[in-house]
């Protein structure tokens, strides 16, 4: 058996439960997939996407139905060492990805603040460019279950709003492009696992911002680190505490709620309040 079967098998076999089941679970349960979709995976070159793209191939090979895959590295303007490694690990895990150059890197880090989310909208902008362009009318993206719990919490703390990350949701500007994250289940623990247990190595946020704090060993300048650790210090108030984060979402009492929007419309619930 081949170094790239064997890192397979332990998808299928060692992580089953842990990698593909969820997985399964939740192109099922969201419906993230049809017969004919052309699904762009997209590549990062981190340890989500990369395995994101492993968990494709092994479902292009068990599927009842017939659909398509390209697998996309958009590389936004990495160093000579990043660009080695994802494309060493694309030889060893034989994945047949198109790369794509461009420059996104280098007008984000042109801002005097932070860049991140500058950076973050032109990957999703030139992502849903390049796509549409490939014919693919779905984009995977290798987003986690700890991704989701972050998300959620760090809207509720710094965005005064209760709003989560989807399963899957329309292109506001590409029509009938549609982004889906089919490890919405998987936890971030056990794909390290994975990676662990594989002796592999993958690549980090490599920006030169990313570098930089890095290099400074600082990384408090992060909301998303900050409420990596926010969330170990809830454990310690209840050992539940991720599971009931991510299920809140799911179980929103609208009765119980002042205020929301639906399709950008606000209602409040004195709209309704004397009619009951």
């Amino acid at each position: 058996m081949e170094r790239h079967q064997e890192i397979e098998r332990t998808i299928i076999k060692t992580y089953r439960a842990h990698l593909w089941a969820p997985f399964v679970k939740a192109l099922k349960e969201f419906q993230l997939l049809k017969p004919k979709d052309k699904v762009c995976v997209c590549i990062s070159g981190g340890k989500d996407s990369m395995l994101l793209a492993k968990l494709f191939q092994e479902l292009k090979r068990h599927s009842d139905f017939e659909f398509e895959v390209t697998y996309l590295v958009m590389n936004p303007g990495y160093n000579e060492r990043n660009l080695k490694l994802i494309q060493s690990n694309l030889n060893l895990l034989h994945i047949d990805a198109i790369v794509k150059n461009t420059d996104i890197f280098e007008i984000a880090n042109a801002q005097t603040k932070t860049p991140c989310y500058l950076c973050a909208k032109m990957r999703r902008g030139a992502l849903y460019k390049l796509a549409k362009e490939l014919g693919c009318n779905k984009i995977a993206l290798g987003h986690h279950y700890d991704d989701v719990i972050e998300t959620t919490l760090m809207n509720m703390l710094n965005n005064g709003s209760f709003q989560t990350m989807l399963p899957k949701l329309h292109s506001d500007n590409y029509e009938g492009m549609e982004l889906i994250r089919p490890m919405y289940f998987i936890r971030e623990r056990d794909i390290q696992r994975w990676v662990n247990y594989n002796e592999l190595v993958f690549l980090n946020c490599a920006c030169k911002f990313t570098e930089d704090i890095n290099k400074s060993k600082d990384l408090t300048g992060s909301k998303r680190y900050d409420t990596k650790l926010l969330i170990k210090d809830l454990l310690k108030y209840n050992p539940f505490v991720e599971k009931n984060i991510f299920k809140a979402p799911f179980n929103v009492n609208v009765d119980k709620v002042i205020g929301y929007k639906l399709h950008n419309k606000e209602i409040s619930f004195l709209d309704e309040y004397d009619e009951n």
